[in-house]
């Protein structure tokens, strides 16, 4: 399959999510920052997971007790008043909140943003959280050996949240229209964390048309889920909107050929070929 990011770059990223690695075992911090060479191609990605991991060393220094509660008081001390981590609510769609090197340097982020950082410092302290992928606000989750479930907003400088407090996020994101269901707050993969900061990055250039942009995090999806048909699909009518006629007939074979029995196949099939009499004339 052809990208078109660059080689170099897609090849970097695969090594920290290609399909063999299991998921528990992805390295958040690094593919996060590997994705952010898509703005910034020198970008040192070493140089950000050391800071990371002098974040975990100070977390540690202040968790002298290894409870619950002191290691939470320490991250939350050390993540939102040292280093003073917050949510842009100023400027949620700046692509920058999607950047692990720009959160670190300018302290502002989007929820998922804010939560790999936290939750990657907290597993080097060996304390275990998941991410949750609530519709419109992502959470952490920390469960308690007595079975307690502890939700933690890492927009809100680390608050504790309840059912209750969730369904009032979801009201002030829906207008009221959704109701919390219990599989918003199951946990979700690292693959799928990956995937949720990419689509959030894809969207904000694709709302302001930069498709540009847009095209190598679409390639960067699809390193995570090669065969997922409604990414190739997206990825196809990007690069159709490029001028990359060609590829884009090359994905939308594939989509075809993962999903024949789709709703639109007759639709893309008619696409195709159609692109592939185009290209025959221009020869």
């Amino acid at each position: 399959m052809h990208n078109t990011a660059p080689a170099e770059l897609v090849e970097m990223f695969s090594v920290f999510v290609h399909p063999d690695i299991e998921d528990e075992k992805i390295d958040l911090v690094r593919a996060a920052l590997v994705t952010a060479r898509t703005e910034y191609p020198k970008l040192e990605v070493e140089e950000y997971a050391g800071r990371v991991e002098a974040l975990a060393r100070r977390v540690a220094a202040h968790a002298s007790e290894a409870s619950e509660q002191n290691t939470l008081a320490a991250l939350n001390r050390v993540l939102f008043n040292e280093a003073n981590l917050r949510g842009n609510r100023d400027d949620y769609y700046d692509p920058r909140n999607s950047f692990l090197n720009d959160v670190i340097d300018r302290g502002l982020g989007i929820p998922i943003t804010l939560a790999i950082l936290y939750m990657e410092v907290a597993k080097r302290v060996g304390f275990r959280l998941s991410g949750v992928g609530m519709p419109g606000h992502f959470l952490l989750k920390h469960y308690s050996p007595d079975g307690r479930e502890i939700l933690i907003d890492c927009f809100s400088r680390g608050d504790i949240l309840t059912r209750q407090d969730c369904q009032s996020k979801l009201d002030e994101i829906y207008s009221g229209e959704m109701r919390l269901r219990p599989e918003f707050l199951q946990p979700i993969s690292r693959r799928q964390i990956l995937t949720r900061m990419l689509n959030n990055l894809k969207t904000v250039y694709l709302s302001t048309r930069n498709f540009r942009k847009a095209l190598p995090i679409a390639d960067l999806i699809l390193v995570i889920y090669p065969h997922s048909a409604e990414d190739l699909k997206q990825r196809a009518l990007l690069r159709y909107s490029m001028g990359m006629h060609g590829l884009a007939a090359e994905d939308l074979d594939a989509y075809l050929k993962i999903s024949p029995k789709a709703s639109d196949a007759e639709e893309i099939r008619q696409m195709v070929l159609s692109i592939r009499r185009m290209l025959a004339l221009m020869n």
